[in-house]
């Protein structure tokens, strides 16, 4: 069963709910029980072999690696 996520639109909690596809069921916000949600779209992960390259946490944030990649340059 996919993992989709879900945005109350009264107070913005985010939370995750297991469902069956094309499932009916009304979800609830975990924090202030409004049934007013709205379904977001999710990015899903991808695995990479374990030939392929790591990059550092910083290049993987977004941030400029500079000198903390090994070898001074992003794998990426």
């Amino acid at each position: 069963m996919p993992i989709y996520e879900y945005k109350c639109k009264d107070c913005g909690y985010v939370m995750e709910f297991l469902e069956k596809t094309g499932n009916a069921k009304k979800h609830k916000c975990q924090k202030c029980d409004s049934t007013n949600l709205q379904k977001l779209l999710s990015g899903f992960a991808v695995g990479q072999s374990k030939s392929s390259s790591q990059a550092c946490e910083s290049c993987i944030s977004g941030d400029s690696c500079g000198s903390a990649c090994p070898g001074g340059t992003c794998p990426l």
